[in-house]
């Protein structure tokens, strides 16, 4: 399947189905963005959907059978979003007594779906910022970096513009997430939908 033919395929897919103008720009957005290689942000509220946005831009991407690596960067302590996201290699901390693939690395030539992205630690955040600006990466305890082509797709639910002024969300991180932001709506705001959900769940 090509990238233009991927493109037109009927974007319908449990949690994003309706009618409503607001879903039916969500869809397209997703639609416009998926063969491409840029970084996504995925934004609204818990429920709307955003994991089911991810994968289905997998499925019209580029990268269709390629790895997907989820992450939720909410559910990790501080302490372990480093050699989670990143790796490390044997010996670089207590305990640490084998080398390690991070969740990017595992992503390579794939998709890497980072959720919550608004909960990394600024640490993490500017380490991730070296990912996408110059596709480089480092195990913690490594001696070089790696060179990655991953394709990043992130979710929240924050604000993020706001974290910036308050001061725990990078600027420059922002910017370089902020490339093709996608809203995807609550369902209070396409209450026109609600019939159509209500039937598709009952079939099921």
């Amino acid at each position: 399947m090509t990238a233009s033919s991927r493109a037109t395929v009927s974007w319908n897919p449990e949690g994003l189905l309706g009618h409503s103008p607001a879903l039916q720009q969500a869809r397209h957005q997703l639609q416009e963005v998926a063969p491409t290689d840029l970084t996504i942000l995925l934004l609204g509220e818990t429920g709307t959907g955003k994991g089911v946005a991810a994968r289905a831009l997998r499925q019209c991407s580029n990268r269709p059978h390629q790895p997907f690596v989820h992450l939720d960067c909410s559910s990790l302590p501080p302490s372990l979003i480093d050699s989670e996201l990143f790796g490390h290699e044997k010996g670089a901390f207590t305990g640490a007594s084998l080398q390690r693939k991070g969740r990017i690395e595992q992503a390579q030539s794939g998709n890497l779906f980072l959720d919550e992205i608004g909960e990394l630690p600024l640490e993490a955040q500017a380490r991730l910022l070296r990912l996408l600006q110059d596709r480089l990466i480092e195990r913690v305890g490594g001696t070089g970096p790696l060179h990655l082509d991953v394709r990043v797709i992130a979710a929240t639910h924050r604000d993020l513009a706001q974290a910036v002024k308050d001061g725990t969300f990078r600027q420059d991180l922002y910017y370089r997430l902020h490339v093709f932001p996608i809203h995807l709506p609550a369902l209070r705001d396409r209450q026109e939908d609600i019939p159509l959900l209500a039937e598709h769940f009952l079939r099921q």
